[in-house]
């Protein structure tokens, strides 16, 4: 597959020169490496799409991120470069995240939606099998993504072969209430003063103050690091071609998080709860991911929304010293799981 544009070489001014990926079909019958980023017009907004792989053939993995706005592709070679030899790993920066929020920076008056959001996932998935010429793609969701990802697996199966969804956000209300509980829990264990002044501080959710859950997350994501296997150093790393945008990066992630939680416990994440809002049928198979030390979407919540889902095959991994955050067990089991499907079994 031909690429879009050279190969990123001026990245001060990636954002300002990259061209449109067309839709149209570009694999050739005896397949071809593919290596594209680029902006595609979705919901009426040039929208960051990179696509990699050592074989255009190979299934097509889309991957939803979570957030909203941590967006993967800086990190993607790093995190999914072992997997384009048998994959085609699509990732898309959404609506006020990653080179998306470069290209188009949000008016005081934008909102995120999960409507809007949901379909601009199915646009984009639309446009990767049109573009790689294949049926369906393997769609993947982490954490806020998993929730969009939900939504698009119900919203359209026809556009899916599976659905894995890792750190699985199934309810604010639900979640919240036992990441509230479990962060008491492990600060009263560990005699943790500082944390238990912070838990104690903005109380069991609702949470009203925007800084509440940020609060509670820095605690918390201290936890998951004692008692999680480490990711590598290199992971976070940003790629070289996206440096020259640290900055728009960090304010895409400012600008996300107050949407999500909103000023008074109003932002996009309040009110989901994805057995109330779309049910728990799903007319292609289910994989969901869970660790053991997972704060922000903990496994007790996981495992009920596990319980209640009628699929055509499910599955539930649970994961020993694994977090809300990519370590490498996650990433492996996600692996091991994408293998499977590919392989129909």
């Amino acid at each position: 597959m031909k690429p879009l544009f050279a190969a990123l070489a001026c990245s001060a001014a990636l954002a300002a020169h990259a061209q449109d990926l067309p839709a149209s079909f570009a694999c050739p019958a005896g397949g071809a490496p593919v290596h594209e980023a680029g902006y595609v017009p979705i919901g009426g907004l040039p929208q960051w799409v990179t696509i990699d792989g050592a074989d255009c053939r190979k299934p097509i993995v889309l991957v939803v991120h979570g957030g909203p706005g941590n967006a993967n592709s800086p990190f993607a070679s790093a995190l999914f470069g072992p997997w384009y030899g048998e994959f085609t790993v699509v990732q898309w920066d959404q609506r006020g995240a990653g080179m998306t929020f470069v290209k188009n920076p949000p008016k005081e008056s934008d909102r995120l939606s999960i409507p809007q959001l949901t379909q601009d996932g199915i646009d984009v998935a639309t446009f990767a099998t049109k573009r790689l010429g294949q049926p369906k793609a393997i769609l993947m969701g982490a954490s806020w993504g998993s929730v969009l990802a939900v939504h698009m697996a119900i919203a359209k199966p026809g556009l899916f072969s599976a659905y894995i969804g890792t750190a699985q956000l199934v309810s604010r209300a639900a979640d919240g209430k036992a990441m509230y509980e479990m962060a008491l829990a492990r600060a009263t264990a560990l005699g943790d003063q500082k944390g238990l002044e912070v838990v104690r501080q903005y109380g069991a959710p609702p949470w009203t103050n925007p800084r509440a859950f940020g609060a509670l997350r820095r605690v918390t994501r201290q936890y998951e690091k004692a008692a999680t296997v480490p990711p590598p150093a290199g992971w976070w790393q940003l790629g070289e071609h996206y440096k020259a945008h640290e900055a728009a990066f960090e304010a895409a992630d400012d600008w996300s998080y107050l949407q999500a939680v909103g000023m008074h416990g109003d932002g996009i994440l309040e009110p989901v709860d994805l057995p109330k809002q779309l049910g728990t049928r799903f007319a292609i198979p289910v994989y969901l991911i869970q660790g053991t030390e997972d704060f922000v979407t903990p496994q007790s919540v996981t495992i009920s929304y596990f319980n209640a889902i009628t699929a055509p095959h499910k599955e539930l991994h649970i994961l020993a010293r694994t977090g809300h955050d990519p370590n490498p067990p996650m990433v492996q089991q996600q692996y091991e799981l994408l293998k499977r499907i590919a392989a129909g079994r």
